[in-house]
């Protein structure tokens, strides 16, 4: 099928190939040149339910000072040891040993292509499950992610250790939080390399609370993808039509450029 567009849009994409893509996507993607990626949750060996369970049952047990306890360890990450977590030393140490053999386990193949928008505003668009990112609008200018719900803002860059969920890994991390009277509304944008720079991961999750507490929405997403030459393809696969216009015109006037999310590891949650 061909097809045939107005001179003056194809004036436009060709002006919005020709721009850099801003810093903050430096080594994790390259505009226009569509990745493979998988939408996952980060799973340890099902012989650490039974702590789990343990845990759970003591939290249960005395949940004020539980809440003060989980509240002062590092997120993502396994809860120091107490006695009052309802383990014996040796099986507290048990479950270290099970948490350090979790894997990422792929659930849904996705594509991701970084594309500059209108109004100088990039964009990383998504297919499948993650279609959710398809909706932030990077501005360089202000270094926000701008998503219906307002704009998210740049917070400290994220340095993990290897005791959290998605194990060692550095990137940039992006916030919303609003309080708007009939309940709360908080999301959260990050993207990083994980350690060993064989992948890079973009992760996402929003949250609706209402002023009862009642929570109307919580999204997660663990999105993880290869930092090589091989995880790149040919041509994206768009969601729809207009995607798929935009993508065949840019082609014709440029040239070719050469982590349910398991919780149960942590306590706290």
């Amino acid at each position: 099928m061909k097809f045939h567009f107005p001179i003056i849009a194809l004036s436009l994409v060709a002006h919005l190939s020709g721009a850099e893509s801003p810093k903050v996507f430096a080594g994790l993607f390259e505009k226009d040149i569509p990745k493979k990626a998988a939408i996952g949750v980060v799973v340890p060996p099902p012989e650490i339910d039974k702590y789990i369970a343990k845990v759970e049952a003591s939290a249960r047990k005395d949940p004020k000072w539980f809440r003060e306890f989980a509240s002062g360890s590092k997120s993502g990450a396994p809860l120091p040891f107490d006695e009052k977590l309802g383990l014996t030393k040796a099986e507290y140490d048990d479950y270290l040993a099970l948490w350090a053999k979790r894997d990422f386990k792929p659930l849904e193949e996705v594509m991701l292509l970084l594309r500059q928008s209108f109004g100088d505003t990039w964009s990383i668009t998504s297919t499948g499950g993650a279609s959710a990112i398809s909706t932030l609008r990077y501005d360089a200018k202000t270094d926000t992610f701008r998503s219906p719900n307002g704009n998210l803002k740049r917070i400290d860059d994220v340095t993990a250790d290897s005791s959290t969920v998605l194990g060692a890994w550095t990137g940039l991390e992006w916030k919303f939080e609003d309080d708007t009277g009939l309940g709360k509304i908080k999301e959260n944008f990050a993207m990083g390399r994980l350690a060993g720079g064989t992948y890079g991961i973009v992760i996402y999750r929003a949250q609706e609370m209402s002023s009862e507490g009642t929570r109307l929405l919580d999204k997660s997403l663990i999105i993880r993808f290869p930092l090589t030459k091989a995880g790149a393809v040919t041509a994206p696969p768009p969601a729809n039509d207009a995607a798929k216009s935009a993508t065949k015109a840019a082609v014709k006037v440029t040239p070719k450029s050469p982590a349910k999310a398991s919780t149960k590891p942590t306590p706290k949650n």
